[in-house]
């Protein structure tokens, strides 16, 4: 775990009298794509928001290539490689896609290659380089997930966090930006945290598998060794 590229230590996070993360320990190695799932409420949005600088911890830390990010702003963090891309497909509605796409390479270490690095996300979503002058906010549900992504691409990241991606697409959507997950996974060597609901979704196509429940991590393991009655068990907490 020492080595991992992502590390999280008994980390604590809330809101108010609330506790929404209780005393999580996580790792992700370099190249690997880890799951995280759990029933709404679970903690799952506020831990990875909390790592991500989104969030201020009550306590813990989170280290990512052996620093200590735990006190950083957002800002920051996405500079040491670390993106998010968050639910909803959030963008920049009145701007085109493409400026959506190149304001995540106003990160420094990615600015010298942004062009080379859009040409990769209109490689990977045709559909994007096709619209590229579009508003963004004229574009469809599934489209704008692609923008959000992409744009989290342009700032060369090491680590992508996606926060339920598919929610409220339709089945053919979502399966085409799983299958662009597994290419930036492979190709990029890009480690991936997927933030899930669908439990045989997220196994599937993960290397590690964790639930939360009530803010705790109370399940993890190999997801090719996880069986259904174990992960039933956790995920609802019977």
């Amino acid at each position: 775990m020492s080595d991992a590229l992502l590390r999280v230590e008994n980390l604590h996070a809330g809101y108010g009298d609330f506790v929404a993360v209780d005393a999580v320990n996580l790792a992700v190695e370099k190249g690997e794509i880890v799951a995280l799932i759990g029933i709404n409420g679970a903690g799952k949005t506020t831990l990875m928001h909390t790592v991500a600088g989104l969030h201020k911890p009550t306590a813990g830390n989170v280290f990512f290539k052996g620093e200590d990010i735990t006190a950083l702003p957002a800002d920051k963090i996405v500079q040491k490689g670390l993106s998010l891309v968050p639910q909803g497909g959030r963008c920049f509605q009145r701007m085109s896609v493409q400026d959506n796409l190149l304001m995540g390479s106003y990160v420094r270490s990615a600015r010298k290659n942004a062009k080379q690095t859009l040409e990769r996300v209109y490689e990977l979503f045709p559909d994007l380089a096709q619209m590229k002058q579009r508003p963004a906010g004229n574009l469809s549900g599934g489209q704008r997930q692609m923008v959000a992504i992409g744009r989290a691409l342009m700032a060369a990241p090491a680590c992508m966090i996606f926060d339920e991606i598919s929610l409220g697409l339709a089945p053919a959507v979502i399966n085409d930006i799983y299958r662009k997950i597994a290419r930036i996974n492979e190709e990029e060597h890009t480690s991936i945290i997927l933030i899930e609901q669908d439990i045989r979704r997220a196994q599937k196509v993960s290397d590690t598998f964790c639930i939360m429940l009530k803010g705790k991590i109370v399940l993890s393991g190999k997801s090719s060794e996880i069986d259904s009655e174990t992960l039933k068990k956790a995920y609802f907490g019977i």
